[in-house]
């Protein structure tokens, strides 16, 4: 990709950029853009990291060297009408609540307006939501950039704002589209598609559709920076740039990394880790689907009895409900508890996924396949058993599968229904069977993709000489 060489001329080696990053209201979101921070202030770069209080008092702890260097920035967000009290982020309301909270999202404009206009950052970036930003960054004189924590197949997938009305029906997204040029599997499934129609991702409560933000977005800044690298998916990057005819930059993956842990945490951890020691090498398989998936009742059912039928020994870290406002409980099935007990742990709390996944007794994942979970996976070589929920996880996971290194549930492709024997076999193959034996190794294979840092450091410095450049020749020096 032509665009991702930089130009030898650089701004002064002195010369330090301060850099404003603005993520949108979910965890997965905002700690990749907290990685992103940490790594850019290593450098030795300024950076305000944007967000709402609550949020901001939540985030992972900064390390006391890079503390200094980076920002946190309060902007309250305003009240609106059918959202909670106290939720600022995805994972404190159920997802039909979510529209409500883009819509309190879109009125932090204004403060976010006078934010930029009195720190004049020499960059700026930001999430695929704030679709207004781009041109209030461009009257300001600041550079800006979209930020995707989103692999650049997805955002191929979406396509540019030339064909966005093309796209009306739900059966439109279920094959690859017909701007991709190369042999590919990676599109939606039915049910994942109707999941984005009909399950309050495209809701109009927010005023404008998920959609429309990426092809605005994606149109008005001018570089996208992406999370992915040229190792795992060179042509959909190479896509993205030819459909939207500016730089597109990987950044590499950006591994999460963990400063400390609270008393609290410490505790929790102890008694994991004393279960997980008496489990064999690669048995277990560890269950988790993010901070924000919920599953149905008839879903937890099968996932349940599912495991249970597998004989393998699990880790599952299961969410019941999301957010206070969330009144739908879900309920494991009766004596499920007690039938496994020697087989298996269910935990209904906080959980250290990182070192969940760290541990040498787990030998499988099983996982919505949302990025950043992923990416913490395969950085420890845990082979991938996909079951996905919503959003951009059926890109991810049709990737994934594309490239033999996660293998997806059986589903009914029309209603996205799956049993408990498809979820036993699976959880199988891919941990104790020969036949699954590629996955295994092919998590092996990825960790230098995932886990390297030399990787990840050239990514970042050739991502920050680009900023440097472009903001040096700006300015006619």
């Amino acid at each position: 990709m032509d665009s991702i060489s930089v130009p030898c001329l650089s701004m002064p080696k002195d010369k330090k950029l301060h850099i404003a990053l603005f993520p949108w209201l979910a965890f997965g979101h905002m700690i990749p853009y907290l990685e992103l921070a940490k790594l850019i202030a290593q450098k030795g770069h300024r950076i305000s990291f944007i967000s709402t209080p609550r949020n901001i008092d939540r985030l992972p702890k900064l390390p006391p060297n890079l503390a200094p260097l980076i920002d946190l920035v309060k902007l309250p967000l305003p009240h609106v009408d059918n959202l909670p009290d106290n939720a600022e982020a995805t994972n404190d309301v159920p997802l039909n609540k979510v529209p409500y909270l883009k819509k309190a999202y879109d009125a932090l404009q204004d403060s976010m307006t006078q934010f930029l206009q009195e720190s004049k950052p020499d960059w700026v970036l930001y999430d695929f939501v704030p679709y207004w930003l781009p041109g209030i960054a461009r009257k300001l004189g600041i550079p800006n950039a979209f930020f995707s924590i989103f692999i650049a197949a997805t955002l191929s997938f979406i396509g540019p704002k030339a064909y966005f009305s093309e796209r009306k029906n739900p059966e439109d997204y279920g094959s690859p589209p017909k701007w991709v040029p190369f042999p590919t599997t990676v599109a939606l499934r039915f049910f994942e598609v109707m999941k984005i129609f009909n399950g309050g991702i495209n809701c109009e409560e927010s005023n404008v559709t998920d959609f429309y933000r990426f092809v605005e977005v994606m149109d008005g800044c001018d570089i996208m920076v992406v999370r992915s690298c040229m190792e795992l998916e060179p042509e959909w990057l190479q896509l993205q740039e030819d459909l939207h005819r500016k730089p597109v930059i990987p950044v590499g993956q950006l591994p999460t990394t963990v400063h400390d842990s609270r008393d609290n945490e410490i505790e929790t951890w102890l008694w994991m880790k004393e279960w997980l020691d008496k489990q064999a090498k690669s048995s277990v398989v560890y269950v988790a689907f993010g901070s924000e998936a919920k599953s149905t009742q008839e879903e937890l059912t099968e996932i349940a009895l599912g495991l249970e039928q597998s004989k393998v020994p699990f880790f599952w870290v299961l969410r019941t409900r999301c957010g206070t406002a969330d009144t739908g409980l879900i309920e494991l099935p009766e004596g499920f508890e007690e039938r496994t007990k020697g087989q298996g742990v269910v935990c209904t709390s906080w959980a250290p996924q990182l070192k969940i996944l760290a541990h040498d007794s787990v030998g499988g994942f099983l996982t919505h396949s949302g990025w950043s979970s992923v990416v913490e996976a395969l950085q420890f070589e845990r082979p991938l058993i996909i079951l996905t929920f919503y959003a951009d996880q059926g890109i991810n996971a049709k990737l994934l599968e594309e490239k033999n290194i996660g293998y997806l549930i059986p589903r009914n492709e029309k209603d996205g229904s799956f049993t408990r024997d498809s979820v036993a076999k699976s959880l199988r193959l891919v941990i104790v069977e020969e036949e699954g034996k590629m996955y295994r190794d092919k998590a092996k294979e990825m960790k230098g993709l995932f886990g390297d840092k030399k990787s990840q450091d050239k990514y970042l410095d050739s991502f920050l000489d680009y900023l440097k450049t472009h903001r040096r020749l700006q300015n006619g020096i």
